[in-house]
């Protein structure tokens, strides 16, 4: 066999690295001290804005009108009587002390609160002096001045001015207070949403009691409740870790091998979490998870180096020589593995959302760091250990039974039986493509998807949402017209006509609108004649009440150049945004009006479908980079297309069958998902470099193809089998978080760990040997010096 040069020699820089490794340690221990120091000092740091892409047309839209239009970082907190109605003088009172505590939360727009208590809540009337505005409860009653008659009083108010379904549910037992938060405040400092969670639940503390229940919800909330559940990630962490160290120990029967693997992946996320802090980051609560992720990977590097080392022990060789012949064997395939995983994370960067982007740097830091401390650092460690000849008989036993029943997949070598698996594979992929092709992207279930459903703040999203009429998820429509059109009656009826359509749109709850208040303005101006409620044809008529409309903010700009049309939405769900969103876009390629734009979108279902038309367009593109990428360093690597397809093709198809159990268990695409099926792409793709890594050594020592891939399997496949069994147990726990997210992330990691292995055990062997029996080599294979060991 001869060996072409390579640009570096292995030989060389395992004899350097050896020699120094007591130094080296040293300083990786010196390195690992300092980060440490930084990684402490690590908090959550949770954003709105973040969550919002970049030069989307519809976050555009949002940041030019977001002054006049309803803010979308709202927050809905609701006083509800648990007996009777709100309609007393001790639920009023509370209502009142209530908004008051609510203006003076930080942050809080103080003219954009509004409760039955605040003067922007107000009735139109028409008087024998002309149109009036009276506040629902005048600025001259107090609390402690409220009888029964003042709050009959206010009660009819509140009911002729149409206040029942908006601030006051449709049973009259609850009252709701409406508020908007400035993410950054007058110094540019930005809100400390956990900070903010505990704000509003001591608010809540402070004004629930036997008779009253307090409800909130909002996106301040909502993230809040998620950062929460965060802290029972790390719990649910540990017992994978605890699971993993278990399971090591059982396969190796050593203290010390067992403790190898989990430190040094351990170390690895000392210094991911150290260099977050340095580099000015904090961890989203929605990306939390992503550093355990990377560290999963780091334990199935790991636990491939221990399976070398031990297997070289039972074979006679000291500790030492089995550690430098793991560092040579593994370090090709263990840092092709590692860049695929790199380059996958890297991708994510694509995605022009300032979160997701936080998240593929988070990982890619991780990965990038595994390079040093699974390929290195741990090899170098176990060449100090001892082991006495007892341990390396016991090893050799332990490895000859294993070999014993994989001799069973080895199977899948000899060309039958290999024909079959890739007939079977090449069908399951056909068919998981076909039942994923409509998989949805974004949330699939209403109310805070990161929740359980029976999580307090799904509870409270369902009960307002029940209770109120104007729905808690809404998109803003924004009608663009020239400056100064004050007086274009033709905007305002051509808005009215695209209210009457949008009404009639499945999943649109309601619509309120500048033409909608135009109506009823109308109407109380013309003695309340039911046959007025309509947009005046009258230009002066028409100017003078936007005038009167100008007054309350949301529904046009000062100098009428925007008309906002707010369609309150049943829900979040994907679905919902998605067929109104279709909605809007065939209303305004059908009907046009010159000096007139429909632009979508404002509101928080705004943003949410700016989110998910960014993961949707983004997800084709990225995942072509990240297989581009594995093609071309298998290529760069073996120098045969054969190894693309037996590599690649598995991978494949466990990413399809991955994206048919998301559909199966109404899990959309979405960027906290996203991540995780990137790496799952990383995981297969490790399987596959370890097993084709050492077939190829064994065909290039001239072996035919059945031979080298039963020597492969029973060198590399206990490891991998084990690790992915191993992994899948421990992220399976996951599924018992308090966080849905993170349960269902347990669930399709679990489950893509095991189709993987599934595919790198059967499909891959089966694809190498068909291939090689239909397109035979040529001439020997030639390996450059950094695989010929």
């Amino acid at each position: 066999m001869a060996a072409t040069p390579s640009l570096f020699s292995l030989d060389r820089l395992e004899a350097s690295l050896f020699r120094l490794r007591i130094p080296i340690l040293a300083l990786l221990l010196a390195f690992t001290a300092v980060l440490s120091y930084f990684a402490l000092q690590l908090r959550m740091d949770a954003g709105f804005e973040k969550q919002m892409p970049t030069h989307h047309e519809y976050i555009d839209t949002f940041k030019q009108y977001r002054d006049d239009v309803l803010g979308a970082n709202r927050l809905n907190i609701v006083l509800r009587a648990r007996h009777g109605s709100i309609w007393t003088k001790e639920g009023l009172t509370r209502l009142s002390e209530m908004t008051q505590a609510v203006m003076f939360l930080p942050n809080i727009s103080r003219l954009g609160v509004q409760s039955l208590w605040t003067p922007n809540t107000f009735v139109n009337e028409i008087t024998e002096e002309g149109f009036r505005a009276d506040p629902v409860i005048p600025g001259t009653v107090i609390p402690s001045a409220l009888t029964p008659e003042i709050i009959e009083q206010i009660r009819n108010t509140a009911i002729n001015g149409g206040f029942v379904g908006t601030l006051i549910s449709r049973n009259q037992d609850s009252a709701m207070i409406v508020a908007e938060i400035n993410e950054f405040d007058a110094k540019g400092e930005k809100v400390d949403y956990l900070a903010y969670n505990k704000l509003l639940n001591d608010l809540r503390a402070k004004y629930e009691n036997a008779d009253f229940e307090v409800q909130i919800i909002g996106f301040a909330k909502q993230i809040g409740d998620v950062a929460d559940g965060a802290e029972g990630v790390v719990k649910f962490c540990i017992m994978a870790l605890l699971l993993t160290a278990i399971a090591v120990y059982w396969y190796c029967r050593s203290l010390p091998f067992t403790l190898l693997p989990v430190a040094c992946s351990l170390v690895s996320l000392v210094w991911q979490f150290g260099t977050l802090r340095l580099l000015g980051y904090g961890l989203d609560p929605l990306a939390v998870l992503v550093p355990f992720l990377v560290f999963a990977i780091g334990v199935s590097h790991g636990v491939q180096q221990i399976n070398t080392i031990v297997r070289g022990i039972a074979s006679g060789q000291s500790c030492e020589a089995a550690a430098r012949a793991s560092f040579k064997g593994l370090l090709i395939p263990g840092v092709l593995a590692l860049v695929t995983a790199l380059v996958s994370f890297v991708t994510l960067v694509m995605i022009p959302i300032p979160m997701v982007r936080e998240l593929a740097i988070t990982a890619s830091i991780g990965v990038g760091y595994k390079i040093i401390t699974n390929l290195v650092m741990l090899p170098l460690a176990a060449s100090l250990l001892k082991v006495g000849k007892t341990y390396a008989d016991a090893a050799m036993r332990a490895q000859q039974a294993r070999g014993r029943w994989l001799a069973v997949l080895s199977r899948s070598a000899q060309p039958r039986v290999a024909r079959s698996i890739v007939v079977i594979t090449l069908l399951v992929l056909a068919g998981s493509a076909w039942y994923s092709h409509d998989r949805l992207v974004g949330t699939l279930q209403p109310g805070a998807p990161e929740l359980h459903a029976d999580a307090r703040y799904n509870r409270d999203a369902r009960w307002i949402a029940d209770n109120y009429g104007n729905g808690l998820d809404w998109l803003t429509v924004i009608l663009a017209t020239p400056a100064n059109s004050c007086d274009q009656v033709r905007f305002g009826r051509y808005q009215d006509q695209f209210d009457t359509v949008m009404r009639h749109v499945p999943g649109v709850l309601s619509v309120s609108s500048f033409a909608d208040q135009m109506k009823i303005y109308n109407e109380g101006y013309n003695e309340g004649n039911p046959a007025m409620f309509t947009v005046p044809l009258d230009a002066g008529n028409y100017a003078a009440l936007a005038v009167e409309i100008g007054r309350v903010r949301g529904f046009l700009s000062k100098d009428c150049n925007m008309l906002a049309s707010h369609l309150f939405l049943a829900d979040h769900k994907a679905a919902t945004i998605n067929g109104v969103i279709q909605a809007v876009k065939r209303y305004r390629d059908q009907h046009k009006l010159e000096g007139l734009e429909i632009r979508l979108a404002a509101g928080n279902a705004g943003v949410i479908a700016a989110v998910n038309d960014e993961v949707e367009k983004s997800e084709l593109p990225m995942m072509l980079y990240v297989y581009g990428a594995i093609v071309l360093l298998v290529f760069a690597v073996y120098r045969d297309w054969r190894a693309i397809i037996a590599c690649c093709l598995p991978l494949t198809v466990a990413t399809f069958i991955g994206y048919a159990f998301m559909k199966q268990l109404q899990i959309g695409l979405t960027v906290a998902t996203l991540p995780v099926m990137v790496l799952a792409v990383g995981i297969g793709v490790d399987y596959a470099f370890y097993i084709y890594n050492r077939l190829q050594l064994h065909l290039a020592a001239g072996l035919a193809i059945e031979e080298a891939l039963h020597n492969a399997i029973q060198e590399v496949g206990i490891a991998t089998i084990f690790t992915a069994i191993t992994l899948a147990i421990g992220v399976a726990t996951w599924s018992f978080s308090d966080l849905k997210f993170q349960a269902d992330m347990g669930k399709l990691l679990a489950f893509m760990f095991l189709v993987n292995l599934i595919m790198a055990m059967t499909a891959l062997p089966a694809f190498a040997v068909v291939l090689d029996k239909m397109f035979p080599r040529k001439s020997p294979i030639k390996l450059n010096s950094a695989l010929a060991h």
